[in-house]
């Protein structure tokens, strides 16, 4: 945990004072070994970032002093569509995207996505915002991404997607397309396919709405290894 995230309802009404417990509390005293006097990173969700005085640390609770002056990273321009996966790769996607700094997120289903995925917890959105935070923390930022699922393809791809599209090059990583050259400055579109990849059709209707299909060479990646491969090569 590289930054304590704070929400409104951590701070004493009308000061800068924050009490915290629970597993922030307990990182800090345990991670950190922290005590009274010492200095943390922390950040507002959706704000700003700075400086956290420890006011008193028990077994208990953490109170802290909180100084917020600094912007958090801007976001990169690069909107993430994902096949919906197994539930621990989810959870680890959503964690790597918020650490890069993707600030929207979509989740679509594809013809090689379980049905069983969809009723997943992981789909709850207090799991999905757990996951998210702890992206964040880990990156020293604050503004949490937007998590959007479609549960049908045809809809996502031939409605959705054409929108997101707008003034964005779209780029689905596959391993059938050629080798993933340096990408042009701009906004962009990522789309990552399920276990076991995209079939032909699915590959053909993002060319119809006119993506490019690349890939990183001929290894297959896992999905979370694919996500942060790509993000950080179209950076």
């Amino acid at each position: 945990m590289n930054l304590i995230l704070l929400f409104p309802s951590d701070f004493v009404p009308g000061t800068t004072r924050a009490v915290l417990s629970g597993r922030r509390h307990t990182h800090v005293r345990a991670i950190h070994r922290a005590s009274a006097g010492d200095v943390l990173v922390v950040g507002c969700a959706d704000g700003r970032t700075g400086e956290g005085r420890i006011f008193s640390l028990t077994d208990r609770e953490l109170v802290i002093d909180v100084a917020l002056a600094a912007e958090p990273p801007s976001k990169i321009p690069v909107v993430l569509a994902v096949a919906l996966m197994r539930p621990p790769v989810f959870r680890r996607v959503l964690q790597t995207a918020a650490a890069m700094g993707v600030s929207a997120i979509h989740v679509f289903n594809s013809c090689r996505v379980e049905k069983s995925f969809w009723q997943s917890t992981a789909l709850d959105e207090a799991d999905i915002r757990d996951q998210l935070i702890l992206g964040l923390e880990q990156a020293r930022d604050t503004l949490i991404p937007a998590v959007t699922f479609h549960k049908r393809f045809r809809p996502f791809a031939q409605d959705v997607l054409p929108g997101l599209l707008n003034g964005r090059c779209g780029i689905v990583a596959d391993p059938s397309g050629g080798l993933l050259g340096l990408p042009a400055p701009g906004p962009k579109v990522l789309l990552i396919g399920p276990e076991g990849g995209f079939i032909p059709d699915e590959l053909d209707a993002f060319r119809l709405a006119g993506c490019s299909v690349a890939g990183l060479g001929p290894r297959i990646l896992r999905v979370e290894t694919a996500v942060a491969a790509f993000l950080s090569r179209l950076l």
